[in-house]
């Protein structure tokens, strides 16, 4: 009996022990996989000596680093410190392993770059004199480096001559000369109206500001740099010290002299001349970018085209009936081709009444300046306004946009575009007050009054060039997009 017991218990024992082993071993298969990893990794360039680079790993979920650091080196540690032989365009490889042995990768190409080299590539052996480019566009605006010069640039075609005669020379020992050779561009929206738009004399008299304000440290003078060829960063310091247009600054746009400006460049080493990128990237990443040339052989250097090529000018006409409903496509007189980075749909639901007369919708886009244009339809025409005496637009602006920084304004313009890209350096244009919202408002303007002018007291009375009519909702130098509503422009 006790040795059936005992059978028995001894039995149990190892039934419960195989039960205790079939759990552990199942527990060990079901355990969650370790968390993928994640390879990153950052460096930083000694500034004491430029071949040693010290890598920082920013992987996530890793418990071992393999390092290539694309010279034949390798490292296992996590944050590594290396020093290059010598100079040169090296790709990073960072291998990141979990617990469970996954690995992930990321690489990334370095250059290492001799900072008197980079400089003397900059300054020359003592100096080294650099200008606008005069082959194709040599500067311009866009929303994003992946749009540069989208909204605007600016070719050596005699629009701006002076610019292509400036002059700014960096030098080895840390001074920064500009020369402004004589003459000086008006700047729209810095310069006094009067000043605005044309070549000006260099001299303090004509640097005034839009409001008064005293321009003349833009003028040519001796400034400091400094350049980390590491980063490509140059900044220039001294009041007034500027490149590329004054008003464009570290961070914005400004109206006045700064103190220092700080931009990134780079150097392509071409037969015969060198050619610099600026760059200056805002926090909204709208990009200015500047192209200029060092020539070694000056017989390359292209001219700088100092009229614009004459144009034919338009046909004029005097009409009895101007203005368009956005009712539908066909539904105006004269005005009937649309332009601009706003854009005018017609034919659209009414936003107050969906069973009444159709309308024109307004988008504005993400692009930095705002206006929908309008012209002559089939062929554009200067526009003479001898029997007109009002213009009027009836507007519904919906609560549902964010009106900060969109205005609750309209502005009803006129400029003309045939003769030159840069209208905007002589336009007229009238302003409302701030507008309801969710109703339409019919807004009404004498045209013999406008709000602003580029030159003073100028009316439409006074142009026989004007081929161009805009209206802008929301303000212009923003990159807020927006949805109005618009019918019946009209001159009356």
């Amino acid at each position: 009996m006790k040795a059936n017991i005992f059978q028995i218990f001894r039995q149990t024992f190892f039934l419960f022990g195989a039960i205790l082993l079939i759990t552990f071993v199942s527990c060990e298969k079901e355990a969650d996989p370790a968390p993928e990893p994640v390879a990153s990794f950052q460096y930083d360039i000694s500034e004491d000596n430029y071949l040693e680079v010290s890598f920082t790993s920013f992987s996530q979920n890793a418990v071992s680093h393999n390092w290539n650091f694309g010279d034949g080196a390798t490292s296992t540690e996590e944050n590594p410190t290396h020093t290059y032989e010598e100079a040169g365009s090296y790709e990073v490889r960072l291998a990141a392993e979990n617990s469970d042995g996954v690995v992930s990768t990321f690489s990334e190409t370095i250059e290492i770059t001799d900072p008197d080299e980079a400089l003397k590539l900059l300054t020359g052996e003592t100096s080294k004199t650099w200008k606008l480019y005069r082959e194709g566009t040599s500067m311009g605006v866009g929303e994003n480096m992946d749009n540069l010069r989208g909204w605007w640039a600016l070719e050596n075609d005699g629009t701006r001559p002076c610019m292509y005669f400036h002059e700014f020379t960096f030098h080895l020992d840390g001074s920064y000369v500009f020369d402004d050779k004589g003459s000086f561009w008006g700047e729209g929206g810095v310069f006094r109206e009067d000043l605005v738009g044309e070549c000006l004399e260099a001299v303090p008299a004509n640097m005034v500001g839009a409001d008064g304000e005293d321009l003349s440290a833009w003028l040519g003078g001796t400034h400091a740099f400094e350049y980390n060829s590491s980063t490509g960063m140059v900044t220039l310091t001294g009041e007034g010290a500027w490149i590329g247009l004054p008003k464009v600054a570290t961070d914005g746009e400004v109206t006045v002299p700064q103190n220092s400006v700080t931009f990134e460049i780079s150097i392509e080493e071409h037969s015969g001349y060198d050619e610099m990128h600026v760059l200056f990237v805002f926090p909204d990443g709208v990009v200015w970018d500047f192209s200029y040339v060092s020539y070694s052989d000056s017989s390359l250097e292209p001219d700088v085209v100092e009229e614009q090529e004459s144009i034919e000018d338009l046909e004029s006409i005097t009409p009895d009936e101007l203005g368009h409903t956005f009712e539908s496509e066909t539904s105006f007189d004269l005005l009937g081709s649309f332009d601009g980075a706003s854009v005018i749909t017609t034919g659209v639901d009414d936003p107050d009444d969906a069973t009444a007369t159709k309308v024109g919708r307004f988008d504005r886009t993400d692009a930095q300046y705002q206006e929908a244009q309008l012209r002559g339809y089939p062929e554009p025409k200067n526009i003479q306004f001898d029997n007109f005496s009002t213009v009027s637009v009836d507007v519904y602006l919906p609560g549902a946009n964010t009106y900060d920084p969109l205005t609750r304004k309209v502005i009803i313009g006129f400029g003309d575009v045939h003769t030159t890209s840069e209208w905007w350096n002589r336009l007229i244009q009238y302003e409302s007050d701030e507008l309801e919202l969710d109703e339409w408002v019919t807004v009404t303007f004498n045209l013999d009054t406008p709000s602003f002018s580029s030159a003073e007291g100028e009316t439409v009375f006074d142009r026989d060039d004007l081929d161009m009519i805009f209206i802008q909702i929301g303000g212009g130098n923003h990159t807020s997009e927006g949805t109005f509503y618009i019918r019946n422009f009209r001159f009356e």
